[in-house]
């Protein structure tokens, strides 16, 4: 079985896209083998009103029969936007979301910021994940009206450091860190604190070079196949999980790489 953690629909202002809707994905799962997919409306990084976004997810969602045994829908929320307590609401107990997605830098917002802690806080209290991205593009090929402009953005791609804060904030909330970029050396004290908490981290980043090394710092329960469909490629994330050797990852871990971590820490 096949769970891409990290996958969107929806459209990306700065870049064409392809694959981007319910029916364009639901395609290339079925032609690739991927059974379940872990899904976001990209409009919501960018509309004022994130709700509306979510609105559009759902919608699409049930539009079509085939589509709800296959879509994971994650609500994307801003925190520091009025309402977003009762959006959460509607999103996870009327529209059955089952997570949530934020997004400091393009929202422009401290990780810290109070809101964004109750947030985490909200969502853990549900008891479903929430999930934070190192970098949603590569910020090399930006456009004039990217978020480097944004004025709390004074590094433009985070590492995993630049996460590690609010997961000490909240320690026992659930999270998934997806595309891993940008390197970061932790201490003995930091690491602890990943491998404490409920954690996944997904395939899709341009940082994971070498997936044996990955594994053996963070752990084989760490990880989870994720694409960051339509924005990188589908099949490198899958890839990584593949090229494992016997000596590096036997048939137990690849299946825990494939669908069983992903299975735990949704709850599915």
């Amino acid at each position: 079985m096949l769970i891409d953690i990290n996958a969107y629909v929806g459209h990306w202002p700065f870049m064409q896209l392809k694959h981007n809707t319910c029916d364009a994905l639901h395609e290339r799962m079925n032609k690739f083998g991927v059974d379940i997919s872990v899904i976001s409306n990209l409009n919501g990084i960018f509309y004022k009103n994130t709700q509306s976004a979510n609105e559009e997810l759902f919608e699409e969602i049930r539009s079509k029969a085939k589509f709800r045994d296959r879509f994971i829908p994650f609500a994307v929320i801003n925190p520091i936007y009025a309402g977003w307590r009762d959006d959460l609401d509607v999103c996870i107990n009327k529209y059955g979301f089952k997570g949530v997605r934020i997004y400091p830098k393009y929202h422009d917002f401290e990780i810290l910021d109070p809101s964004c802690i109750e947030l985490v806080k909200r969502v853990r209290d549900f008891g479903l994940p929430v999930v934070f991205n190192f970098r949603m593009v590569d910020s090399r090929q930006r456009s004039w009206i990217d978020i480097s402009n944004l004025k709390n953005n004074v590094i433009r791609e985070w590492n995993l450091k630049s996460i590690l804060p609010v997961i000490k904030a909240v320690p026992d909330a659930k999270y998934m860190i997806l595309n891993f970029a940008n390197a970061a050396t932790l201490n003995a004290e930091e690491m602890a604190l990943i491998k404490n908490t409920n954690l996944l981290f997904d395939t899709s980043g341009r940082t994971i070079t070498n997936m044996s090394d990955f594994l053996r710092n963070y752990g084989s329960d760490k990880f989870a196949f994720g694409t960051h469909s339509p924005i990188l490629d589908y099949l490198t994330g899958l890839l990584r999980i593949e090229s494992l050797s016997p000596g590096e990852a036997d048939e137990t871990i690849k299946e825990m790489l494939r669908s069983g971590n992903a299975k735990k820490l949704l709850s599915i």
